[in-house]
């Protein structure tokens, strides 16, 4: 990012911190979800907060604040691109930058569960909450829902992740819950990405919160097509595909492309794969992804 945009929102920051208030309130807000090629492709870069700064061999790919405001603002202004998720800290500075514009905006709300932590499932709210959503004008809220069987902080994870349900779709903002059927491996949590624990956790996430109108659901593409049609055959909530980090391009473009002609299907949510691609070329492989749409 040029050193004097970077010097204009520092400056920004430190002598009119109101101005990101002002921003959200004058941004021009997204009609539609979704963009002429009828599906929803929202740009995603809430991983920092939560301490996942890796993209392949890379460890802190993610931690240069310029550079990923850079990737992020040529993503959004490629054709296509309907949204953006991040949370407060880098969606202000894209306000600030005045690239959000016609975009929906999803807030990031629970980030405690740092990655590689003993406390990743205890994963609480501690970014956006569902007030602050609808008073900066946003169309809706992603939580990152884990449910580990051997980890007793399961079920206050399900409960928080039950709350936020319940204050989105009181205020007619969508609900965003990433499930992962997830358990302890050698110190770690490793989520289970076969079809039968993909299906098991869209049910239970599902059935969170006293109202579903507004839920829809973040999740990840299986490797088998037939398999992904039972996945999304487990549940009639609106479902986003997930990208995650990407071995092989081709083969994740294709399962991508498959899946996304199934009935629930409503777009891409992709974060590292298309801001930092193998190739570094992110207008391309922006482009790339929005053709399958």
């Amino acid at each position: 990012m040029l050193p004097e945009k970077v010097s204009r929102l520092v400056e920004t920051r430190v002598k009119d911190p109101g101005a990101i208030a002002a921003a959200a309130a004058r941004r021009m807000k997204a009609t539609s979800l979704f963009g002429e090629h009828g599906k929803a492709m929202i740009i995603a870069a809430d991983h920092p907060a939560r301490g996942a700064n890796a993209v392949g061999s890379d460890p802190f790919a993610m931690a240069d604040r310029f550079e990923l405001l850079e990737r992020m603002c040529l993503a959004l202004e490629r054709p296509g691109v309907t949204g953006v998720l991040a949370t407060a800290d880098i969606l202000e500075d894209l306000l600030l930058l005045g690239v959000l514009d016609g975009k929906s905006v999803f807030g990031s709300m629970n980030r405690a569960g740092l990655a590689g932590s003993v406390f990743e499932i205890d994963d609480r709210f501690t970014g956006y909450d569902a007030e602050t959503i609808a008073a900066m004008g946003f169309d809706g809220g992603k939580m990152l829902t884990r449910i580990a069987l051997d980890d007793p902080a399961t079920p206050a994870a399900l409960e928080n992740t039950a709350r936020a349900v319940d204050a989105l779709n009181d205020r007619r903002l969508i609900a965003m819950v990433e499930p992962f059927w997830s358990c302890w491996q050698d110190g770690r949590i490793r989520n289970d990405l076969s079809p039968d624990a993909v299906v098991k956790s869209v049910t239970v996430a599902s059935g969170l919160g006293r109202r579903s109108a507004h839920t829809w659901l973040k999740l990840p593409v299986v490797a088998d097509p037939e398999a992904m049609e039972r996945v999304l055959a487990s549940s009639t909530l609106p479902a986003l595909l997930l990208g995650g980090e990407v071995k092989d391009p081709d083969t994740a473009f294709a399962s991508w492309g498959r899946a996304l002609k199934l009935p629930t299907a409503q777009g891409l949510v992709v974060g590292r794969s298309l801001l930092h691609p193998a190739d570094g070329d992110v207008a391309g492989a922006v482009d790339r992804a929005v053709e399958l749409l």
